[in-house]
């Protein structure tokens, strides 16, 4: 039990780390970056998904309804800082949390 609270504390570390170097890319360049894209639902040419996205300081988690003859409309948004992401994501989904460590790595490293 105790080597796996290290890890995951190690974990949430090392994606804190990332992604304050992607926020500091994000403030250069002025281009968000897309973490991950989830959809929800779709339904013929619409579709509802969550858009989470890195900005500068911040991690935007956004459920987003668009498509077909739908105009895009934003129904809930949870605006997470750098620090407290990592323990959100992990909490949500240990998959998701990974996959987001091997993009900012991938994007960064």
């Amino acid at each position: 039990m105790v080597k796996q609270i290290s890890l995951d504390a190690w974990q949430i570390q090392h994606l804190t780390d990332l992604l304050k170097k992607g926020s500091e890319i994000v403030a250069k360049t002025n281009k968000p970056i897309v973490l991950y894209r989830q959809t929800l639902e779709e339904e013929e040419e619409s579709y509802e998904e969550i858009v989470c996205t890195l900005v500068k300081d911040y991690v935007i988690e956004q459920l987003v309804t668009s498509g077909g003859v739908l105009v895009p409309s934003f129904h809930q948004q949870f605006v997470f800082t750098v620090s407290e992401f990592p323990q959100e994501l992990l909490r949500k989904s240990r998959d998701r949390f990974l996959q987001v460590i091997d993009f900012l790595e991938a994007q960064i490293n």
